[in-house]
């Protein structure tokens, strides 16, 4: 990634992070949405904006994320706003699920060290009687 590119996907996730947080007064939009990564096509037209939406079940979480979605063309006017370029990127949402995965992963391993934990203190156990 070019150091303009890197710039502009700076001022970006600012600009989403922003506008989700203070500008949206959709009631669908609830938790908390974190950009995680923004990635800019070469000639500074498209982003693709990487989110990550914590609290509530799965479809609270759909239904923010659609709520985020169809506000997109107001996010890309604030982000408009604050670019000092000829062009303003089309932004198109992703959901972040690694954040998720690494959630769910660390849980199982909590639950196996857990487990593992439980069985040698039953061996301890059996082997003092």
């Amino acid at each position: 990634m070019t150091r303009r590119q890197e710039k502009v996907a700076r001022v970006v996730r600012e600009a989403v992070s922003d506008a989700i947080a203070n500008h949206l007064g959709d009631p669908r939009i609830k938790g908390f949405v974190s950009v995680t990564k923004v990635d800019i096509a070469p000639d500074l037209r498209s982003a693709d904006v990487y989110l990550s939406i914590f609290g509530g079940d799965d479809g609270t979480q759909t239904k923010t994320f659609a709520a985020i979605s169809h506000a997109r063309s107001r996010i890309q006017s604030l982000l408009a706003g604050r670019l000092r370029s000829k062009f303003c990127p089309t932004l198109r949402f992703h959901r972040d699920q690694q954040f998720k995965k690494a959630l769910e992963t660390m849980k199982l391993i909590d639950q196996t060290t857990g487990e593992q934990q439980e069985e040698d203190l039953l061996d301890r156990t059996d082997e003092q009687l």
